[in-house]
């Protein structure tokens, strides 16, 4: 019940203030963090309220988004959420987040970008791309530090595998994922809107509020656009992988040295074990023979010398036993240790491989 009624009160409210940064056509920023409620966004741009939901900064939602409207475009992806129009762009302020200052850097980015009107695109699109530039951008900034990190502990591992490392090597494994999975989601994001011909047509904004808006397959211009930023995630996506596979590749190379020592240090205890069994029974032929009981060979004086030759002799005969009985154990393969069982293993497995041609696997 306590868990129902928190959710109950995190539940978006009609009259609830949103902080909003408002860039107006001409790429000037006319309000800062402005306090708006949420009905009067949704009947100024005309919008349901389930669609804030998409870009409210108060909401968490860790899946990127790219949502047509009839008069604008929803985007929330990374630190970016922000709705965009023909003529103007709302940023939605991160309340309490870390990275504010790539927000503020962000804002001054797309006031610059917006200015421009050199580059022929409409308003629309440039504060798109500057939106995906930026996005892009934080990608590239957290691969060059995650792979800075992982590449210099792999270096070290590469010297000394300690516990402080290869600890250190799984939370860098699993930052790693967490990154490669926020950045196929963008790719996600991407490639949804590249397969939506209607929404790629929608996204037209100045066309359709100049009253001439595109057909459904009239969206080259923009479609070159969204490829290059899905082609330049796509690398970043790759080569997170390539980087995760080196690292999953260092943990079992680690895991097989450690498994390696481990049994070393098995074999050596088996050896002493052998060795202390081998002295022991010499020392009991000894010790037998030391008994206070007649036996009539303690009246020679070659006594003394047979039992102790007999005694060492006994036991570097059990210790060798054993040792050679441990050399075969550990002598793991894929063949039997049997010659002739190993023959037949070995026929087993090459002579389909060598009638492959006249009889086919089964």
């Amino acid at each position: 019940m306590a868990i129902m009624a928190k959710k109950m009160q995190e539940r978006p409210n009609p009259d609830l203030m949103l902080r909003c940064t408002i860039l107006d056509s001409e790429g000037n920023v006319t309000t800062v963090s402005g306090l708006f409620r949420r009905a009067d966004l949704c009947a100024e741009h005309r919008l349901n309220p389930r669609d804030l939901r998409k870009i409210d900064s108060r909401i968490p939602n860790l899946v990127p988004t790219i949502l047509v409207r009839k008069e604008v475009i929803l985007v929330n992806i990374l630190h970016i959420r922000a709705l965009i129009k023909a003529d103007a762009v709302v940023l939605f302020d991160t309340f309490g987040s870390a990275d504010s200052r790539v927000h503020s850097s962000f804002l001054e980015y797309l006031e610059q970008n917006l200015k421009i009107k050199s580059s022929g695109l409409p308003y629309e699109f440039r504060a798109l791309e500057s939106i995906l530039l930026s996005v892009l951008g934080a990608l590239e900034t957290d691969m060059v530090f995650t792979r800075n990190l992982v590449g210099g502990l792999l270096v070290e591992l590469e010297d000394d595998i300690d516990h402080d490392r290869f600890k250190r090597l799984l939370h860098y494994s699993r930052r790693l994922a967490g990154f490669q999975n926020r950045a196929k989601l963008v790719q996600e994001a991407l490639e949804e809107v590249l397969e939506q011909d209607e929404d790629l047509a929608a996204m037209y904004l100045s066309d359709k509020k100049n009253g001439t808006p595109r057909a459904p397959s009239d969206h080259e211009e923009l479609e070159v656009l969204l490829e290059s930023f899905a082609k330049q995630v796509e690398e970043i996506v790759n080569e997170a992988e390539s980087i995760q596979s080196n690292v999953q590749s260092t943990q079992e190379i680690v895991e097989l040295l450690l498994d390696s020592n481990r049994n070393a240090l098995l074999a050596l205890d088996l050896k002493v074990s052998i060795w202390t069994m081998g002295i022991g029974v010499g020392t009991l032929l000894a010790g037998l023979f030391g008994m206070n009981l007649r036996s009539h060979m303690e009246e020679h004086d070659w006594a003394f010398g047979i039992m102790s030759t007999f005694s060492i002799l006994a036991a570097i005969g059990f210790a060798v036993s054993g040792l050679r009985t441990l050399r075969k154990i550990r002598k793991v393969g894929l063949a039997s240790n049997n010659g002739k069982a190993g023959a037949r293993a070995r026929g087993r497995w090459f002579h389909p491989l060598r009638d492959a041609r006249r009889t086919p696997w089964s």
